[in-house]
């Protein structure tokens, strides 16, 4: 997929349009914020930064982020180890960078910006419960759920019901997370910060809805077609 965007494009810009690129554009101490207004060629090179390197790895995060979109139908049709693996390769592990990544820029807008713009305060009360759940949650199903799950066709009737069990215990972890992302997306009106607010917190504001529609995708396959699998 061509970006849509090249290295005379301004630095806010790319990253209104990318926000992952604000962890490359942070990482080469690339003002993408207040210093944002000029072309990236231009913010690269006040920094004795190679602007083909730069520009090879935004190709390189804006592919991964952004390459064929998911194909549901793929893995209905597919076996539950594939569709495991994929669950846990694709949806945990960049679930985990993620939150890894954007954790920073929550407490950064909450701590500048929370005294005049309070919903941050309770943005950042959601992020980290949210950030919690999941991670306990990917990790509950990888070491626990997913291995009996790929062990029901030697299952006896009491492994049966534990699995059934423990899938019942996930799908309501799933609900919760959903009402966490449901009162992220209240407080912050759809995700549109105010006028007044500076890229740092547009950027939150964009991360948090990519990491809502990652969620649900994620949620879709275990809900939707994996389980199902097994409680029919």
């Amino acid at each position: 997929m061509k970006m849509p965007f090249d290295q005379n494009s301004f630095v806010k810009d790319i990253v209104n349009i990318f926000p992952q690129s604000s962890d490359l554009f942070k990482q080469n101490r690339l003002d993408f914020c207040c210093g944002g207004n000029r072309p990236l060629a231009e913010a690269a090179g006040e920094q004795n930064l190679d602007v083909p390197s730069i520009m090879a790895a935004l190709e390189e995060l804006y592919q991964k982020h952004n390459g064929a979109p998911e194909s549901m139908e793929v893995w209905t049709e597919t076996d539950s180890t594939e569709l495991i693996d994929h669950i846990k390769n694709k949806y945990h592990r960049e679930l985990e960078e993620e939150l890894r990544l954007l954790s920073p820029y929550v407490t950064k807008v909450a701590k500048v910006h929370g005294d005049r713009h309070e919903e941050l305060l309770k943005v950042y009360e959601l992020f980290y419960t949210l950030k919690k759940e999941l991670l306990e949650h990917t990790a509950k199903e990888e070491e626990t759920v997913f291995p009996l799950l790929l062990q029901l066709d030697t299952a006896n009737e009491e492994n049966r019901s534990e699995m059934i069990a423990e899938i019942a215990e996930l799908e309501k972890e799933h609900d919760q997370a959903g009402s966490i992302l449901k009162q992220l997306r209240e407080i912050t009106a759809d995700f549109n910060p105010p006028i007044d607010a500076c890229g740092t917190y547009r950027l939150v504001y964009k991360r948090l809805e990519a990491l809502e529609s990652h969620t649900f995708m994620h949620v879709h396959l275990e809900n939707n077609i994996l389980f199902p699998r097994y409680i029919a």
